[in-house]
């Protein structure tokens, strides 16, 4: 799931790691995919078939992670409609929302006006 995810690449830029290899999830992949966009990740890269894949990620050490704040959990789902969504840290940080037509950044969110559930802000 996506917080143990950003939790891992956390971890590992704290510890200094230039990669990082997780287990392949599509939920993980399209999160990924926002972060390495906005410039938190330098690549991601999908490795192995089947039921074995894993992914490698290069992480960015001219853009770390600062914080993540996390807005809904399993037992507490945050919703909210496209014309709520707000500019993460004055437009630094990305709001990432699971919407029906995927996993989106706020913005993206925003152009296309859907809402969806809250998943975490990250700056």
């Amino acid at each position: 799931m996506y917080i143990d995810l950003l939790t891992k690449i956390k971890n590992a830029q704290n510890a200094g790691k230039s990669t990082l290899k997780v287990l392949h999830t599509k939920a993980d992949e399209a999160v990924l995919d926002i972060l390495e966009r906005r410039g938190f990740l330098k690549k991601t890269e999908v490795k192995g078939r089947g039921a074995k894949k894993v992914m490698e990620i290069a992480l960015n050490p001219e853009r770390p992670i600062q914080g993540v704040k996390f807005l809904s959990r399993p037992s507490l789902r945050r919703y909210a409609g496209y014309g709520a969504l707000k500019k993460v840290k004055g437009g630094q940080g990305v709001l990432v929302i699971s919407t029906p037509k995927g996993i989106l950044s706020g913005g993206k969110a925003r152009e296309e006006k859907v809402g969806g559930v809250l998943l975490f802000e990250i700056w």
